[in-house]
């Protein structure tokens, strides 16, 4: 098989909307040989999301009705708990500890309850893209897959969406969120940074960051309907 074979045999099953926008993405290179990796890494061991889950942060939030973006690094490694958002978890599976931070501050910010669990489909679903910049994961080895190409891919989400949208929330938690900031056209969207929801630093400027009431105060000024974060 020759290269050019390689490369036009790379058809991921995503949105159709995302599909038109990322379409140049998926002919380059730089994602035939991330496809051949996954191949590869999927004989031997056990990857996370499961297949059909790797863009489900895409199928459930089509381009047109993108409002938020949450960035996140990569899928959670144990079993059971990566379905494809960003920092989400399924009914039943226990609340990794960022997660739980982030409902902390979710209900002092807006004085709701505390959710009985940790999926935010709910959110993507109103617009709020749940992107991790890495989107598989080998079991057990948090960043097994980061430096494979994911990286490429999700920035140029991030650029595409800048480009060809207005008005998006993008919400950048921790460094490696933030460096992404550079992608974004601070003209035509609103950037929220703050420190990483994780136990080691969610003291330092997570907790009180308000990001979910300013991020709805901002959609209300450009004539958008809020995002209902209440998940109780």
């Amino acid at each position: 098989m020759n290269r050019t074979q390689h490369i036009t045999k790379v058809e991921p099953i995503i949105e159709p909307s995302w599909l038109g926008l990322l379409n140049e993405e998926f002919q380059k290179e730089y994602f035939a040989d991330l496809k051949q990796f996954l191949i590869a890494e999927k004989s031997t061991y056990e990857v996370y999301p499961p297949s059909s889950k790797i863009f489900n942060a895409f199928d459930q939030t089509p381009v047109s009705k993108v409002k938020v973006v949450i960035l996140g690094q990569d899928p959670y490694h144990s079993p059971g708990q990566a379905h494809g958002l960003s920092f989400s978890v399924l009914p039943g599976v226990k609340l990794p500890p960022s997660l739980k931070n982030i409902f902390k501050e979710l209900a002092s910010d807006l004085n709701i309850n505390y959710p009985e669990n940790g999926d935010l489909t709910p959110w993507a679903q109103q617009g709020v893209l749940l992107l991790n910049a890495t989107l598989t994961v080998r079991k057990s080895t948090a960043g097994s897959h980061q430096k494979k190409g994911w990286e490429i891919f999700t920035d140029a989400v991030i650029k595409r969406l800048s480009d060809t949208q207005e008005h998006v929330v993008f919400i950048l938690w921790g460094n490696f969120a933030r460096s992404k900031a550079v992608l974004i056209d601070e003209q035509k969207h609103f950037i929220l940074e703050a420190p990483h929801p994780s136990p080691f630093s969610a003291y330092t400027g997570f907790f009180g960051c308000r990001h979910f009431s300013k991020t709805n105060e901002y959609l209300k000024q450009r004539g958008l309907d809020p995002i209902d974060w209440n998940l109780a």
